[in-house]
């Protein structure tokens, strides 16, 4: 049995090692493969009614990018998500793209993908501690609101105001853009979290 564990601490090492260790190009690569994973993800959508940022899967692609890629390249395979997206690959929401979706009310959201990857992708790539469930729970957590949620508001705001006339409460933005999302971040920041335990070393 010890052998069993020491062996799979052993591979999760080589494999982690093998990633930072890559070359640029293997790592362009793997940040070109999560940038699609994301807009695989973003195909999960469920429109709500009183808001016009739906909710999707795609921030799941943002935690495990930064957890696997690190700062640089977890931020880059966010970067290559939307200007892919904007190019016009069909992988934003609902098989979407173009520079008017981007330019829409999930501008900030999207910005905010880039930075929690690069946030996430800071502790976990140069303190193994972090990647410890309860850790990366909290690090994924501030990046959520921080990163994500933060830059995703005002910007929502800003779109209101430019469509409508009229800059929204605060409380409307928090119930537009934030509270619905919360419990599905939880939970993929649970999943994400659980994924940082088993498969990278401490």
């Amino acid at each position: 049995m010890n052998v069993n564990i020491d062996l799979y601490y052993q591979k999760r090492e080589d494999i982690f090692e093998r990633i930072h260790n890559a070359s640029n190009v293997e790592k362009l690569a793997m940040a070109t493969l999560m940038a699609c994973l994301t807009g695989l993800l973003a195909q999960i959508v469920l429109p709500l009614p009183w808001t016009p940022v739906p909710l999707t899967g795609q921030t799941f692609g943002v935690l495990i990018a930064g957890l696997f890629l690190g700062k640089r390249f977890g931020a880059l395979s966010q970067i290559i998500y939307i200007l892919g997206g904007i190019l016009g690959i069909s992988w934003f929401g609902e098989m979407t793209s173009g520079l008017s979706i981007f330019l829409g009310p999930t501008f900030g959201y999207f910005i905010g993908f880039i930075l929690a990857a690069a946030f996430i992708g800071h502790f976990a790539e140069k303190y193994a501690q972090s990647r410890k469930f309860k850790k990366m729970s909290l690090i994924m957590l501030t990046a959520s609101f921080g990163c994500i949620y933060i830059p995703g508001v005002i910007c929502l705001g800003i779109w209101m105001y430019l469509a409508q006339g009229t800059f929204p409460s605060i409380m409307s933005l928090i119930i537009m853009g934030i509270a619905p999302f919360i419990f599905g971040d939880l939970l993929k920041i649970w999943a994400a979290a659980t994924f940082s335990k088993v498969a990278l070393p401490k």
